[in-house]
């Protein structure tokens, strides 16, 4: 790779960690090209990307975006997941790659500009998908005025109750 095409990776990965809002960094050392094949397709059926590349071509794009967080962990072989949409879809495939895969080997993270391990990578893949997330806090966020609404409606309620037996007793004297 020339000085040209070094460049133009550095600026085509910042570019895409300045968009980013998950990126994880993985050890693939000792998964073969048919595995990592594997896993790149999984990755690119949810809108990521994983791509293999030196660590001083990691540490110069990192420079100005929150992946400088973990720029001392580009160590060894390293590739990087990227994700621009919803977190817990590539950290469910990674986890789940790892555990078939013994080689790979999650090793930091940046979320939103907080710096992660794997740890906490595998707690975001216990979460549910972004949108049912969004439509539990709905439903939760509905159930407060529901609620409200429900009790405010009691006491009229009672009242007519009150007025209905008031009258009845009345009637029966």
């Amino acid at each position: 790779m020339n000085l040209q095409q070094k460049k133009e990776v550095v600026k085509d990965l910042q570019e895409r960690f300045s968009k980013a809002v998950f990126v994880v960094q993985t050890d693939y050392k000792g998964l073969n090209v048919d595995k990592i094949n594997v896993l790149r397709k999984q990755l690119k059926e949810n809108h990521i990307d994983y791509q293999v590349v030196k660590n001083t071509l990691l540490k110069r794009a990192s420079d100005g975006t929150d992946v400088a967080l973990i720029k001392d962990n580009f160590q060894g072989p390293s590739a990087v997941v990227i994700a621009y949409e919803d977190p817990v879809a590539p950290a469910k495939v990674l986890t789940a790659f790892a555990k078939e895969n013994q080689n790979l080997q999650i090793l930091a993270g940046v979320l939103r500009g907080k710096v992660i391990d794997a740890t906490d990578v595998k707690a975001i893949s216990e979460l549910p998908p972004r949108d049912v997330l969004l439509g539990q806090m709905l439903a939760t966020m509905n159930a407060v005025p529901t609620s409200f609404v429900r009790v405010l409606n009691k006491v009229p309620e009672g009242l007519v109750n009150v007025l209905t037996a008031i009258k009845d007793q009345k009637e029966a004297a």
